[in-house]
C-alpha cells in the first residue's frame, strides 16, 4: 500500500535495490526482473545489517538450489556503495554488512532533514481515514481507547509520509440504540439526574430498556418502532435525539481532549440520513439489491458472501446501506485513493460486504478495513448493555494520580504545577503506549497494572530516555562551552556506537512499514529497542571524559536518538518531556 522508496532514505530499499541488481547480473537470461526481491532488517548483528531469503522462493523459477543461487548472487559482486560485505549463510541466505562511514554519513544526513528521512510516499494523494467514532448516549468506556488510539497514531504516520489525510469520527448517532434509549428514557428516566448528570442518566436508562428488551420481545418491537418514528422525521422523538446527541458530543470531545485525539470532521450517521433511499434505489436499478420477503437484499454470490440487507422490512435502514452511502460521498467529495476503517474484528464481513458493493457501484479507491482485537476484563468482554464498564476517564484519572505520586517522589524541585503537567504526559503516556505496543489484531485483556505499567516496554520508560538524553546534553553544554556537537563528524569506535546508528538509520522504513501494515506496534518495538540500544550504549562508552571529537561525536549521537524517540512518540501520540 505505501511504496517505502524515497532517494536514499529507507534503508532497506537501498539494500534491496543492490541485491535486485546482483541477481539481474547472476542470472541476465532467466528472463526475471527480480522486483520481488526484499531486504529483511536482522536482529543478530552475526548474520549481518541486513539478509534476503528470496533464493529459497526463487529456486524453483532459477531451476537451483538456494544456496548455489546465493553464491551466484553474492560472486555477481554488483552490490551498492553502502554494502562492505556481502556473504552466504545457512541453507541459502545472503547477509549484508554495511560500511561503517557510510553508516555515519548516512545517519548525520537524515539527523538534518526535518523529517528524520521518513519517504515522502504519499505526495499528491489523499486518504480517508474513518476511526474513533463511538455511539452517541453511550458513555465512553476503556474498550472505545483502541479505534481512536491505533487510527490517530496511524494517521501521524500517513501525513509524515506526505499523504493528505482526512480524518473523519464517523459518530454512531442514528442506529437502534436509539429507539432503546428513547423508550428507556420515557418510563424510566429521571429528568433532575438527567440535568445533574446526562451521561450517567442516559447509561441508566439504556441499559434498564436493553434488559427488559432481553425478557420481553415487545418491548423490543416497540424499541424498533421509536427508531424507525425518529427515522422518518418524528418531532418529538427529533427533539429526544439531539438533546442525546449534544451531551454526549460535549462528553467524547472534552475526553478525547484529554488523549489528544483531533479529527478533521465529525460526521455522524444522521449526515447521510437523506442519501440512504437514493443509495437503495440505485442499488436495485443497478440489479445489485432486491426484494426480498419484504426487505431490499443484496446478494453477493460472486464474492462468496452472504447477502446483505440494505432496507429492512419495516422500511427502517441499517449500518450497511450508511456506510455505503458514506462510501459514494467521500469518493465524490475527496477523491481520495484510499479510504481506512479502523473498528474492531466484528466488523469484518460488514465491511467485506460493503467493500464488494461498492466496487459493484464502480468504486475505484482503495477499501481497506485495518480490524483490531477486543478489549476485555480478565472476566468478561466490556459491555455497556450489561453494564459491566470501566470508564475511559476513571482510567486516566487513576493514570495520572499513580504518575504523580512518581513525579512528585522523584522532582522534588519542579513546581506543583509542573509535577501535575508532567504526570498528565506521563500518564496520559502511559495509558496509550499499553495499547499501541501491542499487535492491533491481538486480544487485548485489561488489567490496572499493566495499563498503568510505569517501567519496563512502556510509554514512561520511552519518555525517561528521552529525558535522559537532555541531561547529557546539558552537561556537555554546560562544560564545553561552544563545542557545537553537530559540527564534528560521526564516528565509530566501538560496537555498540555501531549498533546505535543502524537502529538510528531504520527509523525511516519502520515508520512506512507501521503505516503500510496497520501496526503502531511496530513503531513502539523499534522505539523501545532504540531506547534499549542507547541505554548500553550510555553505559559502556565513556562521554563527556572523551578525548575531544569523539566526546563530541558521542553527544552528537545522544542528540540524534533524542530527536528520533521523540519524533517517534509523537506519532504515537505521546509527549516526550525533556525533563522528567
Amino acid at each position: 500500500m505505501t511504496d517505502t522508496r524515497d532517494g536514499c532514505t529507507v534503508l532497506g530499499e537501498i539494500v534491496a535495490d543492490g541485491l535486485r541488481a546482483a541477481f539481474r547480473a547472476a542470472f541476465p537470461d532467466c528472463g526475471l526482473d527480480f522486483a520481488s526481491v526484499r531486504a529483511a532488517a536482522t536482529q543478530n548483528p552475526e548474520f549481518g545489517d541486513y539478509q534476503c531469503n528470496d533464493c529459497m522462493t526463487l529456486a524453483r523459477a532459477l531451476k537451483a538450489a538456494p544456496r548455489k543461487i546465493a553464491a551466484a548472487v553474492v560472486g555477481a559482486g554488483r552490490f551498492p556503495e553502502c554494502v562492505d560485505k556481502a556473504w552466504v549463510a545457512g541453507a541459502g541466505f545472503i547477509n549484508l554488512k554495511l560500511k561503517d562511514d557510510w553508516l555515519a554519513a548516512h545517519v548525520a544526513g537524515l539527523a538534518g532533514d526535518p523529517r528524520l528521512g521518513a519517504p515522502a510516499a504519499g505526495t499528491g494523494k489523499r486518504i480517508v481515514m474513518d476511526y474513533g467514532g463511538p455511539n452517541i448516549t453511550k458513555p465512553l468506556h476503556i474498550g472505545h481507547l483502541r479505534s481512536p488510539n491505533i487510527g490517530s497514531a496511524l494517521d501521524n504516520m500517513f501525513r509524515l509520509l506526505g499523504y493528505e489525510v482526512v480524518s473523519d469520527s464517523h459518530l454512531g448517532d442514528w442506529g437502534t440504540q436509539f429507539g432503546v434509549t428513547i423508550m428507556g428514557y420515557r418510563h424510566f428516566g429521571d429528568k433532575a439526574a438527567m440535568e445533574a448528570r446526562p451521561m450517567e442518566e442516559l447509561e441508566r436508562v439504556y441499559v434498564r430498556s436493553y434488559e427488559k428488551a432481553k425478557a420481553d420481545p415487545a418491548w423490543m418491537d416497540l424499541c424498533r418502532r421509536e427508531l424507525v418514528k425518529l427515522q422518518a422525521g418524528d418531532a418529538a422523538n427529533l427533539a429526544l435525539w439531539k438533546e442525546f446527541v449534544e451531551l454526549t458530543r460535549r462528553e467524547v470531545d472534552r475526553v478525547y481532549g484529554r488523549l489528544g485525539f483531533r479529527f478533521d470532521l465529525v460526521r455522524g450517521e444522521s449526515f447521510y440520513h437523506e442519501m440512504l433511499q437514493a443509495t437503495v434505489d440505485r442499488l436495485v436499478s443497478e440489479g445489485i439489491a432486491r426484494e426480498s420477503e419484504g426487505a431490499i437484499v443484496a446478494f453477493l454470490e460472486e464474492e462468496k458472501l452472504p447477502p446483505a440487507i440494505v432496507r429492512k422490512s419495516d422500511g427502517g435502514f441499517n449500518y450497511a446501506t450508511t456506510d455505503i452511502a458514506t462510501i459514494l460521498h467521500r469518493v465524490e467529495e475527496f477523491d481520495p485513493e484510499q479510504i481506512i476503517y479502523v473498528h474492531d474484528e466484528r466488523q469484518q464481513l460488514h465491511f467485506r460486504q460493503v467493500f464488494a458493493i461498492a466496487r459493484r457501484l464502480g468504486v475505484t479507491a482503495g477499501l481497506r478495513h485495518v480490524w483490531f482485537g477486543l478489549m476485555r476484563l480478565p472476566e468478561a468482554t466490556f459491555s455497556t448493555r450489561e453494564g459491566n464498564v470501566v470508564r475511559l476517564e476513571a482510567l486516566l484519572d487513576e493514570a495520572e494520580r499513580r504518575a504523580l505520586a512518581l513525579v512528585a517522589a522523584s522532582s522534588r524541585g519542579f513546581a506543583e504545577d509542573a509535577q501535575r503537567e508532567i504526570a498528565r504526559q506521563v500518564g496520559i503516556g502511559a495509558v496509550k503506549y499499553a495499547d499501541l505496543s501491542q499487535n492491533p489484531q491481538s486480544l487485548v485483556t485489561f488489567t490496572w497494572e499493566k495499563a498503568l505499567a510505569l517501567e519496563g516496554n512502556s510509554g514512561p520508560y520511552l519518555q525517561y530516555a528521552r529525558a535522559r538524553i537532555a541531561s547529557v546534553l546539558d552537561k556537555h553544554a554546560e562544560r564545553f562551552p561552544g563545542r557545537d556537537p553537530e559540527a564534528f563528524p560521526i564516528v565509530t569506535s566501538e560496537a555498540v556506537e555501531r549498533d546505535l546508528l543502524v537502529r538510528l538509520a531504520r527509523f525511516p522504513e519502520t515508520v512506512a512499514q507501521a503505516a503500510c501494515g496497520g501496526k503502531p506496534s511496530q513503531l513502539a518495538d523499534y522505539l523501545y529497542d532504540l531506547a534499549q540500544t542507547y541505554s548500553t550504549f550510555y553505559q559502556n562508552v565513556p562521554f563527556l571524559k572523551s578525548p575531544d571529537g569523539i566526546r563530541e561525536a558521542r553527544v552528537r549521537m545522544c542528540g540524534i536518538t533524542a530527536r528520533v524517540l521523540e519524533r517517534g512518540l509523537e506519532l504515537l501520540g505521546i509527549a516526550a518531556p525533556k525533563r522528567l
